[in-house]
């Protein structure tokens, strides 16, 4: 993957540099925590996740309860990269602590509908 500031524009090939207008994407992603379940047909767990997401200026972003035992944590680029379904787990830097939280970063997607096949680990070049 690119550097914290960079990700690859897939279709074109270039880099773009990434700014803490991720924020919208990780705070929406938060709040439609459930639309993994809800693609694939299955019950979300009566939890609350923490995310501890770190900005491309290095800012923590926190959402959720400060005391919630399941907890997701990484860069906020790999984050939105995940539930936007634009990566694999695999080749991100996001860690679950809490069997929920990890089961969750295998289906999270922040928009309604059919999740799709997904990304193949290592499907694009760093």
């Amino acid at each position: 993957m690119a550097g914290p500031a960079t990700a690859r524009a897939d279709a074109l090939g270039v880099a773009r540099e990434r700014t803490d207008r991720l924020w919208h994407v990780a705070w929406f992603a938060t709040l439609t925590w459930d639309f993994g379940y809800q693609s694939r047909r299955l019950v979300p767990p009566e939890v609350q996740f923490r995310y501890e997401l770190t900005a491309p200026s290095g800012a923590i972003w926190e959402f959720g309860p400060a005391d919630a035992e399941q907890r997701i944590t990484g860069p906020a680029e790999d984050f939105c990269l995940l539930v936007t379904r634009r990566r694999h787990r695999e080749d991100l830097r996001i860690e679950a602590f809490g069997a929920d939280a990890d089961q969750w970063l295998d289906i999270a997607q922040a928009y309604r509908g059919p999740a799709g096949a997904g990304r193949q680990p290592n499907q694009f070049p760093a």
